[in-house]
Parts: C-alpha cells; sequence; structure tokens
C-alpha cells in the first residue's frame, strides 16, 4: 500500500472557554491514501469540523502529530502552511463563501492572485475549472444569479482551479436539495476517479456518506469505528427525484 498522504496520531484539540476548557478532539489517530475518497460523519458538536479544520491547516491542534504527504505539519511556520492551503488543498464549504458582486469566474480565479499568477494565466484556467463543473456557460453570472447547487460548483471549482492534490468538502451538500446534492456527489466522485485527487468530506448524512469508499465515524471527540462501504453508491446512477419539475432541469 502506498504511504498515506495524511496521517495524524492522538490529535487532541482544546478550547478554552473563560474557565471552562472544551475538549474538542481527544487522541484521534487516522490514515488517509492518495486517492482515496472517505468520509467523516457524527452528530453537532462531535468534533468532526475541528477534525477537517486540523487536516486543512486552518487550525493548529493542542497536542498530537500530523504528517501531510511526509512532512510534518507541526513543523511549518505561518506562511508554509498559507502555501499548502493554497497549493495543495481544496476547501469546498457548505455556505460556498463566494464574492456576492463578483462573477462566477473572477471567484474561480481568486486563489491563483494569491499564487502570482498573471491575469490571463488566472482567467484562462478559471474558465477551465469552470467547464469541469458544468458551467462553462455562466461564467459572467454572479451568485445571485445561480441556483444553489450551481454556486456549490462555482466554489468547486475554485477548489480545483490550483490543481490540489487534496480537497476537503465540509458538509458539501448540506444547503442543498436532494437533485443538487446529487450532481454535487456526482462531481466530487469524479474527480476523485478521474483526476485521482484525495477526498474528504464531512456529513452528517448517512446516505452522502456512503458515496465513498470509507466512513469514520466520531463521537465526542473521538473515532468510534471505521464502516468501509465495499459497494459505494454512484451519484450518477441515482434516480432523480419525481417532485423536481422537468424544466428546472433544463
Amino acid at each position: 500500500m502506498t504511504e498515506p498522504v495524511i496521517k495524524i496520531e492522538q490529535i487532541t484539540k482544546v478550547y478554552q472557554m473563560g474557565e471552562f476548557q472544551v475538549h474538542a478532539l481527544r487522541g484521534v489517530s487516522l490514515e488517509v491514501h492518495p486517492g482515496e475518497m472517505l468520509a467523516i460523519m457524527g452528530p453537532s458538536g462531535s468534533g468532526k469540523s475541528t477534525l477537517m479544520n486540523v487536516i486543512g491547516c486552518l487550525d493548529q491542534p493542542t497536542s498530537g502529530t500530523y504528517w501531510l504527504s511526509g512532512e510534518e505539519v507541526g513543523s511549518l511556520d505561518d506562511d508554509q502552511l498559507a502555501d499548502i492551503r493554497n497549493r495543495r488543498i481544496g476547501f469546498v464549504f457548505q455556505t460556498f463563501n463566494l464574492l456576492a458582486r463578483t462573477s462566477a469566474l473572477d471567484n474561480v480565479a481568486l486563489p491563483l492572485i494569491y499564487a502570482g499568477y498573471p491575469r490571463v494565466e488566472r482567467l484562462e484556467r478559471a474558465r477551465e475549472a469552470l467547464e469541469a463543473v458544468g458551467l462553462g456557460e455562466r461564467l459572467h453570472h454572479t451568485p445571485a444569479e445561480l441556483s444553489g447547487g450551481q454556486q456549490q460548483r462555482v466554489a468547486i471549482a475554485r477548489a480545483l482551479v490550483n490543481q490540489p492534490s487534496i480537497i476537503l468538502a465540509d458538509e458539501p451538500t448540506g444547503n442543498l436539495d436532494s437533485r443538487s446534492g446529487r450532481e454535487v456527489m456526482d462531481i466530487l466522485q469524479k474527480l476523485n476517479q478521474e483526476r485521482n485527487i484525495t477526498i474528504v468530506l464531512v456529513t452528517h448524512d448517512q446516505e452522502i456518506g456512503r458515496h465513498t469508499s470509507r466512513i469514520l465515524h466520531i463521537y465526542d471527540g473521538r473515532i468510534s469505528r471505521e464502516e468501509i462501504i465495499e459497494t459505494p453508491l454512484i451519484a450518477a446512477l441515482q434516480p432523480i427525484p419525481e417532485d423536481v419539475p422537468q424544466e428546472v432541469l433544463a
């Protein structure tokens, strides 16, 4: 088996809330291998989003060790961590996090500004990313002119534009109807299968979790069990809900 792209050992995270300590993570260990697609599931307050933030280098653990592609994250300075977040990891959030008055094209191109690419190349790569998620005809639409599912596809294109090896998706279907959620899962599965991008997603939805090959169940800051999905659901083969008007699908 290949070396893990993500390896964490005995990670803890403690938040100080006034006089009280909140133990969000309590000795979590896990490995994720290149090209894997897995889900982290748990109830609200279980620690799953905190774990995602640690994996994405958005938050530092209180204790424990984290290796990313064999490199110990704890030894990196702020600039190196920022570079990892911009170049090696793509992020997709439940709330899309798009700039409201900015076109889809410019929203997607934004990470390339920080990476120092010239404008012409930024826009070309952003266009290619939007075409990859089926929005080649929506380049100049603002978020208000797009459906929720289309906005999430813009967010996926933005995560994809720097050609990351890992995509972290925190409740990517949480704000979407079932049809749009299926479309988002179809895109994520194709990125995983066709581009070998490692995908880790947080979800509270058991059915969404079953689109992956492995589910880590987290409870009270600990991984309570691991579930292997022998036959993951294939989003492209799932039926379209009957109550969706056909004109919406056009």
